[in-house]
């Protein structure tokens, strides 16, 4: 009796772990280990051709102008994730500590900020594209209309402006997570080390530099990992509202347009080549799985100081 309960719980957690590994193993792994062996072989259209060792890694980062479309996307990429981290996490972290004072309608203002984050990515970058428009878009009116015309611009139609309009975009979408994610690790602060903690000071900056802030790092570590990996994930937003090839003249390319248009064409009418597409995928997983396990160790580490 006790070895067919137990069969039968087996054959229950089997049924309940099988198919989300099977799922996963199909559009996750297969992908990533299909791609490693892509990179190492020459590509006539789908034709696959000869084995050429590491040609096509040095293809992209060597032999123009794959060397130089790379160095582009990489830097914009650099520049979204230290925009991201004063934006999302910067504003992120005020709000939650306004949140976490209970300041008047509290609640109300949990929903309003976290209601962007559920929309969709495709509705936020079209909503966008109609917010920045240059002749009716509401952030030229509203410019205009606070006598501050001379500061209206097509802001997706410049070079200067196109990437940080799409980065203030994401910022306003994603704001919400790191707002709860801080909220949920100052919630967990005991109240008596802040009951202390005021009786020594008033000082609000004394309060989040030497209390709040150490204690909400592990928060902080979950916050800044996900935000390095998202942004060299960067792909959704820049290719609404700034198109495949990275509009206005590349100015919004990013690692993740350059890979789709290297491996699957533009719509310039460049040619397919799964070869130097391959091996850009692989060395964007590697750079961010490294990169990002870095920063956990570093920041774990880190935590443990405080």
């Amino acid at each position: 009796m006790l070895t067919t309960r137990l069969s039968g719980r087996n054959l229950w957690i089997a049924a309940l772990i099988v198919p989300p590994m099977a799922f996963m193993c199909l559009f996750l792994v297969y992908p990533i280990i299909s791609a490693f062996a892509y990179a190492f072989y020459e590509w006539h259209g789908l034709a696959r051709g000869n084995f050429v060792w590491f040609a096509n890694f040095h293809k992209v980062l060597f032999e123009y102008p794959f060397s130089e479309r790379t160095i582009n996307a990489f830097t914009h990429n650099i520049f979204v994730f230290f925009a991201l981290m004063v934006l999302q996490n910067g504003v992120g972290f005020i709000l939650a500590y306004c949140l976490w004072r209970e300041l008047p309608g509290g609640r109300f203002h949990r929903i309003a900020v976290f209601l962007p984050v559920v929309l969709s990515t495709v509705i936020v970058g079209i909503l966008w594209k109609l917010f920045l428009h240059p002749i009716f878009g509401v952030v030229n009116i509203s410019l205009r209309g606070i006598g501050l015309g001379w500061l209206a611009q097509p802001w997706l139609g410049q070079d200067t402006t196109a990437l940080t309009a799409i980065v203030i975009a994401n910022a306003w979408h994603m704001v919400g997570f790191p707002t709860l994610v801080f909220l949920a690790g100052m919630q967990r602060i005991p109240t008596d080390i802040l009951d202390a903690v005021r009786m020594e000071t008033e000082s609000e900056w004394v309060k989040v530099r030497k209390i709040v802030w150490p204690l909400v790092a592990p928060s902080a570590t979950v916050v800044f990992t996900l935000l390095f990996v998202s942004a060299f994930n960067f792909f959704e937003l820049p290719f609404i509202m700034g198109g495949i090839d990275g509009s206005p003249h590349g100015a919004t390319d990013v690692l993740g347009l350059y890979f789709y248009r290297t491996a699957f064409g533009g719509s310039s009418g460049s040619a397919e080549n799964f070869g130097p597409g391959s091996a850009l995928a692989v060395l964007i997983f590697l750079f961010i799985a490294g990169v990002s396990s870095l920063i956990t160790l570093k920041l774990r580490k880190r935590e443990i100081q405080l």
